[in-house]
C-alpha cells in the first residue's frame, strides 16, 4: 500500500485498509449501523484486529446483520453461534447481538428511526477532532457516548457502555477522530 501519513494505530494491511476506507466514514444505513454495534460489542476486551479478521464469519453467522432475521434467532441459533469458532463465542456477547436486534425492532415499531436516533447524539452531523496529534490522547468516552449509552440501555440494548459507544461512534463516522497529520484528517491539506 502507498505510504501516506496515517493514524498511528493503522498498522498492517487489514488495519490500513479499514482505516483508509471505513473508519470515520459516516454511516446512516440501519444494517451497517447494527453491524458495527454488534462488532464493537464483540470487540470489548479484545483488539479490533481480532474482530476485523472474523468480520466475514460474523457476517455469515449473523445473517448479513439483517436485523429482522437476527431478532428471530432462537435457542438453536444461539447454540449454533456459540459453537462457531469463527466468532467470539461469548454467551453474553452473542445474547447481546440478538437482544439488540429485538430492541432495534421495538424502536422501529414505536416509529423511531435507529439512524436518526443515533445521529441525534452529535446533532445530526459528525463531530470532527481538530487538534489531537497522538491517538493515545483520544478520549475513550465522551459526554455524547455516555448519553448514547444511557439512551440505548433504556431501550433494552446491552453491551453498549460509554466506551463501546464511543468506539462505535468513531467507526460509524459520528465522530471523526483521525489524528493530525493523517491524510484522512478532515483538515489535512
Amino acid at each position: 500500500m502507498e505510504e501516506r501519513p496515517r493514524c498511528e494505530w493503522a498498522r498492517g494491511d487489514e488495519l490500513i485498509a479499514y482505516h483508509d476506507t471505513e473508519w470515520g466514514v459516516p454511516k446512516r444505513d440501519t444494517t451497517a449501523l447494527f453491524e458495527l454495534l454488534v462488532l464493537e460489542g464483540a470487540q470489548a476486551g479484545l483488539s479490533w484486529l481480532t474482530i476485523l479478521k472474523r468480520r466475514e464469519t460474523y457476517h455469515q453467522a449473523f445473517a448479513g446483520f439483517d436485523v429482522q432475521r437476527v431478532a428471530r434467532f432462537d435457542d438453536t441459533d444461539r447454540e449454533r453461534l456459540l459453537a462457531d469458532p469463527g466468532i467470539i463465542r461469548n454467551r453474553a456477547k452473542v445474547d447481546s447481538a440478538i437482544q439488540n436486534a429485538r430492541a432495534l425492532l421495538a424502536m422501529q415499531d414505536e416509529g423511531e428511526d435507529f439512524s436518526v436516533f443515533l445521529w441525534s447524539f452529535v446533532g445530526g452531523e459528525p463531530i470532527f477532532n481538530t487538534t489531537i496529534s497522538d491517538y493515545h490522547d483520544l478520549p475513550a468516552q465522551t459526554p455524547e457516548s455516555h448519553a448514547m449509552s444511557r439512551a440505548l440501555k433504556q431501550r433494552g440494548f446491552s453491551f453498549v457502555g460509554p466506551t463501546i459507544c464511543y468506539a462505535f461512534m468513531q467507526a460509524a463516522g459520528l465522530v471523526n477522530d483521525h489524528t493530525l497529520p493523517c491524510f484522512r484528517h478532515p483538515y489535512t491539506p
